[in-house]
């Protein structure tokens, strides 16, 4: 009697300590299946990100992050995608059919993401971009998973952007770079008022400013030297990668409303375009007065450039003449 009483503690023991750990990692969804979210110990040293058969590394040195072991990643994007993967939530669950008619049958890849803290991997995922909400993304934990769209919370934006192999989305958004010592010539084409274009270039005497013509000017040359200074950091606002292909078409076949082409004197040069950039506004289509579209012959996409950061460079021929 005494040992049935015994065994029957020790089995009622047991299950409630089975109990206690079920309840405690209770997850609605299976916690090993619908937890996104990195835990460092300390902080995330790795991103590894690969998008069908391209791959990009992030990883820490010192106190920069590198790509690709080569250059450095903007600061901005690094703060991004960390917050992401340490404050990732669950939104919503995704239906089969929801899943079956924007993934598997627009045949959506999904992009696999890998956090690692040293050489410890802290979590791996998969996400399937899609249109169908706003947070830009659906993801699993592996294949066989259950689907979900997850955000973070209080940050109500397209997340799933981020996970691109892209390196020009993780480099600093940059357009000029030059100091005025490195720059040999620029040629500002204004092609809505073709009379305030203009073509500057040194010389050994100095610098020679130029009309549309080709008639050489005398020009103020300390607002020359000024002007070149404007080139030190002219940045752009993000990438554009989200362009739809018709509105890349209607570009293409359209004149831009600038052209910048700035040689350096090493030789390279930098060929920048720009063009009206629409919103809509009360259902219009309107032209965006705060903003522009750019691309360079990088060919590395278009992106959107603030009025506010590019406008030191738009001058009128009549800017280097002293009134």
């Amino acid at each position: 009697m005494r040992k049935s009483t015994l065994i029957y503690s020790l089995s009622a023991v047991v299950i409630l300590f089975l109990m206690i750990i079920l309840f405690k990692t209770r997850s609605p969804f299976g916690k090993s299946n619908s937890d996104f979210t990195s835990r460092p110990v300390k902080e995330i040293t790795r991103i590894e990100i690969k998008d069908n058969e391209e791959k990009l590394k992030i990883e820490k040195s010192g106190e920069e992050w590198l790509l690709n072991n080569r250059t450095s990643a903007r600061k901005g994007g690094i703060n991004f995608i960390v917050r992401i993967l340490t404050e990732a939530k669950i939104k919503s669950p995704v239906s089969p059919e929801l899943f079956k008619s924007e993934i598997i049958d627009k045949q959506i890849s999904p992009v696999e993401v890998k956090v690692y803290e040293g050489r410890k991997l802290l979590k791996l995922f998969l996400v399937y971009k899609t249109n169908s909400n706003i947070y830009g993304n659906i993801m699993k934990i592996k294949e066989s998973t259950k689907p979900f769209i997850v955000h973070v919370p209080g940050y109500e934006v397209n997340i799933g952007s981020i996970f691109t192999v892209r390196e020009p989305y993780w480099q600093p958004y940059t357009i000029f770079n030059q100091l005025p010592s490195e720059i040999n010539s620029v040629r500002l084409e204004n092609l809505i008022d073709p009379s305030s274009s203009f073509f500057i270039s040194r010389r050994a005497t100095g610098y020679q400013l130029s009309d549309i013509n080709g008639d050489a000017e005398d020009a103020d040359t300390s607002l020359i030297i000024r002007y070149f200074s404007y080139f030190t950091f002219i940045p752009f606002e993000k990438w554009a990668f989200d362009l739809p292909d018709e509105e890349i078409s209607a570009l293409i076949k359209q004149r831009p409303v600038y052209r910048i082409t700035l040689l350096s004197t090493n030789g390279s040069t930098i060929r920048l375009s720009l063009w009206h950039k629409m919103k809509v506004e009360n259902g219009e289509q309107i032209v965006d007065t705060d903003r522009l579209l750019g691309t360079t012959d990088s060919n590395e996409g278009y992106f959107i450039v603030r009025y506010f950061d590019i406008d030191p460079i738009l001058k009128k021929r009549s800017y280097f003449f002293d009134d």
